[in-house]
């Protein structure tokens, strides 16, 4: 054992986190991160190794948070053989003094994303890491701060940054709105949906809403909420009690209502391992942790391990620029999640856990799968992060509308409607592009599809710089509305779909449903209603189903 290793074991470990976090005691870690990253977590590893080496080269992230990780030459704390290695590290948008704002629950986070320790090796060990401390906001909101590093990192590298990290957020209570809700509409949550649009990254947000924690921004539309799991018998295949749905019953203190979205729409996207995580501090001591802070990490990475499949594809292949897209990333990421463990025959997807809720129930026993206009389920969003299974989501290849597909793909496509916003929308002429199997799918097999897309959100920008400075606004134009439908083949009117996922307020939709008998298939992406002057919308569509015969 190592010195770093054995003094955390002889410490009394402390989480410090700043989401739904639990404490360890002293004495050996249930689980290590070499656990959460390995086959019984997201199945990460085995994408490090031959035949696919994937390790994030080449790939940088981002990381926003109160303080930052320690970087060596900078901070006295780290010294050359940290296994944390961080790429640039800011205060706000400019290099920070040494030591200044070095803190141990932003090294945690960066652990999981990058550590290159043999025994706690991350997610995506050969990513490169910017990392932007915001310093203590003390008695007012540090929105705008926020809004400004998370600027800065999207701008770094080149302005080539595939993912920021959020493992932490502001509260209600200090948002200045007057009786602020979960509307979308605070600052950061504005920020961070057009930043998302403008620089081409996917925000990654620990899912925390419920009483008096920091729901701000988990009401965003374009990035990704991950709550958090924790193992059973070895496997992460259970929320933890101690997360945050997004429908809590109870109003925290000083609130005349639950911290949950407004509306119909749901705050959790997808479970990542989150529970028991052995994480390492600035100094290269060891400690175990829980967390929503410490699921998101497992998310954000495993965006750099498809972004470099992504980049080998752009430069051997005949994949395009889109394969970089944040909307592709997300619909790939929360199409993959498992749900039901496949009983080896191939019905299930080949999906290798059945995710439980916090009542123990599964998906199909949620509204989300009997209820058209929930395409989330409350606890588990679409089901459990599985990074091997969102890479051979990313491999079913770029395909668009324009020909029949395979059973395994995604698009990145673009509806553009024929009509005024001002006219009413009849069902004649509603816009759609339908994506025909190019095989029959097996009946009793299951399908799974996701649509996904960007709500509009522009700067207020006041002195024409085209970007973001303190004090200046965002304007929210609104959510065009898309719809997706599984219908047989030779069918046109949607109201003999098979299956469809409806709602009227997410910015995504998703279908997980069984074929009811063998036959040929498509998907038909529907515009339903734009917003004023916004009469294209760019989507992304991932799908994966069973072809006929080939279920053992």
């Amino acid at each position: 054992m190592d010195s770093r290793k054995l003094k955390a074991l002889l410490r009394n470990w402390q989480t410090y986190c700043l989401g739904v976090a639990g404490v360890a005691g002293v004495g050996l870690p249930a689980l290590a991160l070499s656990s959460s990253v390995g086959v019984g977590g997201i199945d990460a590893l085995r994408l490090h190794s031959a035949p696919y080496f994937l390790t994030g080269e080449k790939i940088a992230i981002g990381q926003v948070e109160i303080g930052r990780p320690s970087q060596f030459g900078l901070d006295k704390v780290a010294d050359a053989d940290l296994p944390v290695k961080v790429d640039r590290v800011f205060f706000l948008d400019q290099q920070p003094t040494p030591n200044q704002y070095v803190d141990g629950h932003a090294a945690n986070v960066a652990s999981v994303m990058v550590s290159q320790d043999k025994t706690l090796t991350g997610v995506a060990p050969d990513a490169h890491l910017y990392a932007a401390a915001v310093g203590p906001i003390r008695g007012r909101s540090g929105q705008p701060e926020e809004c400004f590093a998370s600027q800065q990192l999207a701008l770094s590298n080149g302005g080539d940054l595939r993912a920021i990290n959020f493992s932490f957020g502001e509260s209600l209570g200090r948002d200045p709105r007057p009786d602020a809700v979960l509307d979308g509409n605070a600052l950061l949550t504005l920020c961070i949906d057009w930043s998302q649009r403008v620089h081409d990254v996917l925000y990654v947000v620990a899912g925390n809403q419920g009483g008096g924690g920091i729901p701000i921004p988990t009401d965003n539309f374009n990035g990704l909420n991950v709550a958090y799991s924790r193992a059973v018998d070895g496997q992460f295949a259970k929320v933890d009690f101690a997360n945050l749905s997004s429908e809590p019953d109870f109003r925290p203190f000083r609130s005349q209502v639950p911290e949950s979205n407004v509306g119909d729409r749901r705050s959790v996207n997808i479970v990542a391992p989150g529970s028991q995580i052995e994480v390492i501090n600035p100094d290269g001591d060891f400690r175990t942790v829980s967390g929503t802070s410490f699921a998101a990490p497992h998310v954000t990475a495993t965006i750099a391990l498809l972004q470099q499949w992504s980049d080998r594809q752009i430069r051997s292949a005949d994949w395009s620029l889109d394969a970089r897209e944040p909307m592709v990333m997300k619909a790939v990421l929360l199409n993959s999640a498992d749900k039901l463990e496949d009983a080896g025959d191939g019905l299930l997807l080949g999906m290798t856990r059945t995710l439980y809720d916090e009542s123990n129930l599964t998906w199909l026993e949620s509204d989300a799968y009997r209820d058209r206009s929930r395409p989330l389920h409350s606890d588990l969003g679409t089901g459990h992060l599985n990074a091997y299974r969102a890479l051979q989501q990313l491999q079913g290849g770029q395909w668009s509308s324009n020909n029949s597909v395979p059973v395994i793909g995604w698009s990145y496509g673009t509806t553009e409607s024929p009509l005024p916003p001002d006219l009413p929308r009849t069902e004649d002429a509603v816009l759609y592009q339908d994506y025909v199997f190019d095989v029959p799918l097996q009946g009793g097999s299951y399908l799974s599809a996701t649509l996904a897309w960007e709500r509009l959100v522009v700067l207020n920008d006041e002195n024409g710089n085209d970007v973001y400075d303190l004090g200046e606004s965002f304007q929210n134009r609104g959510l065009n509305n898309l719809d997706l439908y599984l219908m047989r083949a030779e069918d046109d009117n949607i109201a003999d779909s098979v299956w469809s996922s409806i709602s009227q307020e997410d910015s995504l939709e998703h279908i997980f449903t069984q074929i009811p008998e063998t036959g040929t298939y498509k998907l038909r992406v529907v515009y339903r209603q734009q917003i004023e002057d916004e009469l294209a919308q760019d989507y992304a569509l991932a799908w994966w189903a069973v072809p006929a015969g080939e279920a053992n």
